[in-house]
């Protein structure tokens, strides 16, 4: 019987001890963390997975503190990844980390995807980045859930999960569906993605180092609803995938 100080008891309550147990022994790979990865961390964390690795290379910037959870006046200029690790402690004292502080680019990519990994949310912002990750991911056969564009969009209605070949609308989705089929690669892995028109007037473009060629305007709920979704999205499959797995995605829209 559930014991009701046991602080997953009402996890437990919904899904039963056998898939609680699921979880418990999992090891789910967040790529970014952003307002996506470090909310879809968070859920995870919440519902008892008990290993997690978090991979970014950011520091938490003030412009960060309008989305991202992590983003404090008191944690502005540390490392995303520390933060965040000390928040998940704090929630699961039990919870095994896996903090990755570096720009993961060709070899070092390759190298952290090459574990077996009960599932990956990538919630990875850069296309270029984005892409090579997904490509590899694919070659290693993970489950992926993939976040598509949260930015310049308001309306949280509109977020749909779909096999990124059924995305449509997310400019984002679009240059990631361009990319990926030049690399032969057309489906094989869930989206997060908005059916909502951008604004365009909230969309900025620059040069940058780190392949961002464009900035846009985001509001405080819509990329911790991603990650949201992205976490629901690996802990049903996990806990059920004969219901909720790659077959069955329309499901997970309903």
């Amino acid at each position: 019987m559930t014991n009701p100080s046991d602080w997953l008891a009402r996890t437990e309550l919904l899904i039963g001890p056998e898939k609680l147990e699921r979880l418990r022994m999992a090891h789910i790979l967040v790529l970014g963390c952003g307002g996506v990865g470090c909310a879809a961390a968070e859920m995870l964390c919440r519902a008892g997975i008990g290993r997690l690795t978090i991979a970014d290379a950011d520091i938490i910037q003030p412009s960060n503190r309008n989305r991202q959870l992590i983003a404090l006046l008191s944690t502005e200029g540390l490392k995303k990844t520390r933060v965040l690790a000390d928040r998940l402690h704090d929630i699961n004292p039990e919870i095994e980390l896996i903090t990755v502080d570096k720009f993961l680019k060709e070899d070092p990519m390759i190298e952290l995807l090459d574990h077996p990994y009960d599932y990956i949310v990538d919630a990875i912002d850069s296309l270029s980045a984005k892409a090579y990750m997904l490509l590899y991911a694919l070659k290693f056969k993970h489950k992926v859930v993939s976040a598509m564009g949260a930015g310049a969009k308001l309306d949280p209605s509109k977020i749909c999960v779909a096999d990124i070949s059924e995305t449509h609308t997310c400019t984002f989705a679009f240059d990631i569906r361009k990319r990926l089929r030049r690399l032969g690669i057309t489906t094989g892995f869930k989206a997060v993605f908005s059916t909502e028109q951008p604004i365009k007037e909230s969309v900025i473009f620059f040069d940058s180092v780190n392949n961002k060629k464009s900035m846009a305007g985001t509001i405080s709920y819509l990329p911790v609803m991603f990650g949201c979704y992205c976490a629901s999205v690996a802990i049903r499959d996990l806990i059920d995938p004969s219901q909720y797995g790659t077959n069955n995605i329309s499901r997970i829209n309903s």
